[in-house]
């Protein structure tokens, strides 16, 4: 079970961490009185989180319970549409406002990411963190707000595309290519190539789904 550190006193953020690395996950229910219990904090504020991420549609109403919420088709659809779109935004603006060191720091990561393409798990949280990346260096404070709570709304997902067979490999050449055009100060070029990343990410869902209702 992952540790939370007792320092955090953002009821929300806690909660929200637990969804992300997946210790509640989609249909998982939550209980005031657990999660005050688990995180070492009192119910109001639990209350409090429970009710905003109801509010963004990360928590459902079961009943008289919450909690975690899925995603049907529709909506995972209507969600790659948003994400292509703001992504390709935050590709846009980092190749014109990132700076040299913001640059070298993507590079480094795809470097580094090179020797996680047969982990899916610890390669799903570097690709998280290479996005994060590009969405800083897009010097944007809102489109970075809006693209976190996308990237939280991802968390819903049971599977991460990144554990089909030989997609790590693509992922990885295709963040090479944003990085590239980033670099290369090439606006249009850097906005295209995420793009198409998160169509091929999309693509490769549907994949898994259609393989998975066979089963």
């Amino acid at each position: 079970m992952p540790q939370f550190k007792q320092s955090h006193t953002d009821a929300y953020s806690l909660i929200l961490e637990a969804i992300d690395v997946g210790v509640y996950k989609p249909g998982d229910r939550l209980v005031e009185s657990e999660l005050a219990e688990r995180f070492g904090v009192s119910r109001t504020p639990i209350r409090e989180a429970l009710q905003r991420l109801e509010t963004q549609s990360l928590l459902e109403r079961d009943g008289r319970s919450l909690i975690v919420a899925s995603l049907d088709h529709n909506q995972m659809a209507e969600l790659y549409v948003v994400r292509r779109e703001l992504e390709g935004l935050a590709a846009r603006l980092a190749a014109k406002h990132a700076t040299a060191e913001e640059i070298q720091v993507l590079q480094e990561m795809v470097a580094a990411d090179d020797a996680l393409v047969n982990d899916p798990t610890a390669l799903s949280r570097a690709n998280r963190r290479f996005h994060e990346q590009i969405h800083l260096a897009s010097h944007n404070r809102y489109l970075v707000q809006q693209l976190d709570l996308v990237h939280r709304t991802m968390a819903l997902m049971a599977t991460t595309s990144l554990a089909a067979e030989g997609r790590g490999e693509i992922a990885q050449s295709e963040h090479k290519g944003i990085v590239d055009a980033i670099a290369a100060r090439d606006e249009e070029g850097a906005a295209r190539a995420l793009q198409d990343h998160i169509s091929v990410a999309f693509m490769t869902r549907l994949k898994q789904d259609a393989i998975r209702r066979e089963k």
